[in-house]
C-alpha cells in the first residue's frame, strides 16, 4: 500500500548530518512551540505536534534513524512512497503516545508511513510507553546586590507546566483523550518554589533546581529549572570588575583640603574611613576586603569615589570665611589646566 513519504528531517528543520545533540535541541525547541497547551484548541498545532513526536521518535534512535536512512535521500515530503519488499518483517521496537495524542494513522498513534517504516508495535521499551525526559526551562530571577553578596532564600512564583493529575501525564482517560489536558498529559498553572540563593552569584550566573522543569513523559524525569540571575541597580553601589564594588562620597572642601575621618556606607554596614589632606574631587580611596562575597570565600574590595561639593546655600559667616580664603589664598586651580602647580 503506498502511503505519503515523510521527511522526518524537514519536520525537526536539521540537516540529515545532524548530530543527536542537534536534534535533541531542535526538537525541544518546536515542543515547546507547538505543545497543546500552549495552543489550546489549535488543531493545526496538535497535528505538527504529532508530526514532531513522530519524527523525533525516528531520529532519535540511532537503530530507526539507520533504517529510515538507508531508504535514501531522493525523496520528498508527500510523494506516494511503498516500502521495499521485505521491510514489513522488521523487528524494531518503539514507544506509544497512546490516545492522548490522537491517532493518526496506525495503532501506535503515529502516521501510516510510520507503520510501513517499522510495522506494527513489536514491543516497548522499559517502562510503560515512550519515556522521555523533560524539557529544561530557563527563567529569570531579580536580585539586589545585598542579596548576591549575602545569599539567602526567596520565594518566587512562576507558570509551570506539570503532570496531569488526572491522567497521570499519559494523555489518556477511560479509553480517550483526558478531558482535563486535552490528550497533552501536562497542564500549566503556577507554582511556587523555595530558591536557596548561594552567596556570592552574579549577574547572568545561573542557579539550577534539579527535577523543576517540564515533566517527563510516561514516568520519566523531569527537567531542570535554570534561573538566570539579574541584579537590580543600587542607588550607592555600582559593581565593578568581576568583585568590587564603588560608592560615590560626597566631602565638603574643606574635608577635601585639611582632611577628615568620615562615616563610609558598606554592603555590611557603616565603616570610618580617613580623608587624607589636600585630596580631589574624582579620587578613589580603596577599601580593602568591603566589596562582594566570593563564591570561593573571601571578599572584593570597595572604591570610595570622591565628590567635592559646595553649600547650595552659605550662611553669612561662611561667607565672610570663603571670601577671606579669597583674600588670602594664593592657589589658582587654571594653572592646572597648564600643568602648572
Amino acid at each position: 500500500m503506498a502511503v505519503k513519504f515523510r521527511d522526518y528531517y524537514e519536520v525537526l528543520g536539521v540537516s540529515k548530518t545532524a548530530t543527536e545533540d542537534e536534534i535533541k535541541k531542535a526538537y525541544r525547541k518546536l515542543a515547546r512551540k507547538l505543545h497543546p497547551d500552549v495552543n489550546p484548541g489549535d488543531n493545526s498545532a496538535e497535528e505538527k505536534f504529532k508530526e514532531l513526536n513522530e519524527a523525533y521518535e525516528v531520529l532519535s534512535d540511532p537503530e530507526k534513524r539507520k533504517r529510515y536512512d538507508q531508504l535514501g535521500k531522493n525523496w520528498k515530503a508527500g510523494a506516494d512512497f511503498t516500502p521495499p519488499p521485505g521491510w514489513e518483517n522488521a523487528s524494531v521496537e518503539y514507544g506509544d503516545f497512546g490516545d492522548g495524542f490522537g491517532r493518526s494513522g496506525g495503532p501506535s498513534g503515529f502516521s501510516d508511513f510510520f507503520e510501513s517504516m517499522f510495522g506494527g508495535r513489536r514491543g516497548t521499551r522499559a517502562g510503560a510507553g515512550f519515556a522521555m525526559r523533560g524539557q529544561d526551562v530557563e527563567a529569570e530571577i531579580s536580585l539586589t546586590l545585598e542579596e548576591a553578596h549575602r545569599g539567602g532564600s526567596r520565594k518566587i512564583t512562576l507558570q509551570a507546566t506539570e503532570t496531569c493529575p488526572d491522567c497521570g501525564g499519559s494523555g489518556s482517560k477511560d479509553g480517550k483523550p483526558c478531558p482535563t489536558c486535552r490528550g497533552a498529559g501536562a497542564i500549566r498553572r503556577p507554582k511556587s518554589l523555595d530558591v536557596t540563593i548561594p552567596a556570592g552569584v552574579r549577574d547572568g550566573s545561573v542557579i539550577r533546581l534539579a527535577g523543576q522543569g517540564e515533566p517527563g513523559t510516561n514516568g520519566a524525569k523531569a527537567g531542570d529549572l535554570f534561573l538566570r540571575v539579574r541584579i537590580e541597580p543600587h542607588r550607592l553601589f555600582s559593581v565593578v570588575g568581576e568583585d568590587d564594588v564603588q560608592i560615590e562620597l560626597p566631602v565638603a572642601p574643606w574635608e577635601a583640603a585639611l582632611g577628615a575621618k568620615v562615616s563610609v556606607p558598606t554592603l555590611e554596614g557603616s565603616v570610618d574611613m580617613t580623608i587624607p589632606a589636600g585630596a580631589q574631587g574624582g579620587q578613589r580611596l580603596r577599601l580593602r576586603g568591603q566589596g562582594l562575597s566570593r563564591r570561593g570565600g573571601g571578599r572584593g574590595d570597595q572604591y570610595v569615589k570622591l565628590k567635592i561639593v559646595i553649600p547650595s546655600k552659605l550662611t553669612s559667616k561662611e561667607k565672610e570665611l570663603f571670601e577671606k580664603l579669597l583674600e588670602e589664598s594664593r592657589f589658582n586651580a587654571r594653572e592646572l589646566m597648564t600643568g602648572g602647580k
